[in-house]
């Protein structure tokens, strides 16, 4: 719960931490606003008739990168700009956060450097590539990408951009939780893909900002189980990672993202592939939205904790489209998570 709502249930974290904070959420949504248009938040009919609960679905695969990460990589850019900080931008990313950045770079006018690990999603590179930017590959993965990265932007003294441990990203990424609460009272629960944790710390201080009841559940693939095992030990634990959902990657935690999960967040689950491209092909089916694997997530662990939602408000987040079609073809090849004609 946090500043915004009362004492924190979980342990407070150090005093040399800024952790992101509903105002700040409110800024970076004004700060936003001129440069990108509040998303859709839709009811799915078919959803709820699946789960026997009140289904809403925050589309964010409408942005103009088809993924959430351009809010925090806005905010933070923009931000940077107004402080004069700006002379370029870099990151490491398994793709959609180097979209956003990419795309910020552009908007305030300064050259981007990205970081992709070898074998990057090549529908999000391609886009990172129109969008300007310079792409460097190397690494194993994500983390080893980020270390390259980072040394690259102190050598050129250049802003490195770190979805994970900057508070003006997360507070970006905290706006669609606001757009949520905002838009819909009496929420139950909120279910939010994870990677890094920055999209659902940010989104659980703004909804428990404005509506402290409701629960707000992170959701990890079980080949990247690094955050949800983190979470629950209250310490930061490296897993490897082997999952076709590359928006839900994470090797190494960021203590920032840690401290906000143990102070926000109600429970963090993992489900396995086979569950998130089934959930995948139900999207598309039952709710005609295309998402990417990590954008089914929110789906897949409410279908597998269905039973503790009956007659509850659920929103699941809709994090990214960007599948490769192999991928899609695969996840479409699979049975959907139900049927609809059948009564849950």
């Amino acid at each position: 719960m946090g500043e915004a709502t009362g004492e924190p249930r979980r342990p407070k974290p150090r005093a040399t931490l800024r952790l992101p904070h509903l105002t700040g959420i409110e800024r970076a949504r004004a700060t936003l606003r001129p440069h990108l248009p509040e998303t859709p938040l839709i009811r799915s009919e078919l959803l709820s008739r699946a789960l026997a609960a009140d289904v809403w679905l925050k589309n964010e695969t409408v942005s103009p990168i088809a993924s959430f990460k351009l809010r925090g990589a806005l905010t933070a850019l923009l931000r940077a700009r107004e402080a004069g900080t700006t002379a370029g931008a870099v990151t490491s990313s398994t793709g959609n956060h180097g979209q956003g950045v990419a795309y910020a770079a552009r908007t305030v006018g300064v050259a981007a450097h990205i970081f992709l690990p070898r074998g990057a999603n090549p529908v999000k590179r391609r886009m990172i590539e129109a969008l300007g930017a310079t792409i460097h590959e190397g690494g194993a993965d994500l983390d080893e990408a980020k270390a390259d990265a980072q040394r690259f932007a102190a050598s050129r003294g250049l802003l490195f951009v770190d979805d994970g441990e900057s508070l003006d990203v997360m507070e970006g990424a905290g706006t669609l939780g606001l757009e949520v609460a905002e838009r819909l009272p009496e929420i139950d629960v909120l279910f939010v893909p994870m990677g890094s944790g920055t999209l659902t710390v940010g989104c659980a201080v703004a909804l428990k900002g404005l509506q402290p009841r409701a629960r707000v559940v992170a959701v990890q693939s079980s080949g990247s189980p690094a955050m949800v095992e983190s979470f629950h030990s209250r310490r930061a634990v490296e897993r490897a990672i082997d999952t076709v959902a590359d928006g839900l990657v994470c090797r190494v935690p960021a203590r920032l993202a840690l401290e906000g999960l143990w102070t926000w967040v109600d429970d963090a689950v993992s489900v396995p592939d086979s569950t998130l491209l089934q959930a995948l092909h139900a999207l598309v089916e039952h709710a005609h939205v295309l998402v990417e694997p990590a954008g089914a997530a929110a789906l897949a662990a409410a279908w597998a904790g269905r039973g503790d939602l009956r007659g509850r408000r659920v929103i699941l987040v809709l994090t990214g489209a960007n599948v490769m079609m192999p991928l899609l073809e695969e996840a479409l090849s699979t049975p959907a998570l139900f049927d609809p004609g059948v009564p849950p």
